[in-house]
């Protein structure tokens, strides 16, 4: 096979992976800017809030995260972590109702050596998963297929919010 054939494209992610780091928590200053469509934030609570993820593993990928700035999950508050949980839960349901998907991967990944690409910042994810999904792309191409632009993921899962 030529080898042009074996080149796998994902080019929506060059941004993250070459553009510039900005200083500073992203997870600290998207809520507080008060612009929560620009940021993709989905819904506030008291002590957390739920933003799509910018640079998703499938479709309607979402990160659920304290307001305060904490990398280390046992400092979190019984309110904190009572809200994370409360909130996963809604937007589970959301994302069901919303996608219709056949499962998920909830889950944090804490610290660097955990696979944390935000460690300072706990914040926990919420993947949708369809059988298949798990294709050639991501076995062989190290890419993901993600089919719907996050501005229709956000005003999706928006209509179905908790």
């Amino acid at each position: 096979m030529p080898e042009e054939n074996l080149n796998l494209w994902a080019p929506w992610r060059v941004g993250f992976i070459l553009g510039p780091k900005a200083p500073g928590c992203f997870l600290c200053e998207c809520p507080a800017a008060d612009k929560d469509e620009e940021n993709l934030i989905l819904g506030r609570g008291e002590t957390c809030f739920a933003i799509l993820n910018r640079y998703p593993y499938t479709n309607g990928h979402v990160l659920i995260a304290p307001y305060r700035h904490t990398g280390d999950l046992t400092e979190l508050s019984d309110a904190e972590l009572t809200e994370i949980m409360i909130m996963t839960r809604g937007w589970v349901n959301a994302s069901k109702r919303a996608m219709n998907p056949h499962g998920f991967n909830v889950g944090f990944n804490l610290g660097e050596a955990g696979g944390a690409g935000v460690a300072d910042h706990v914040h926990l994810h919420i993947v949708p998963r369809w059988r298949g999904d798990t294709n050639f792309m991501s076995t062989l191409g190290d890419a993901r297929v993600v089919n719907q632009s996050l501005a229709e993921s956000c005003r999706l899962l928006r209509s179905h919010a908790p």
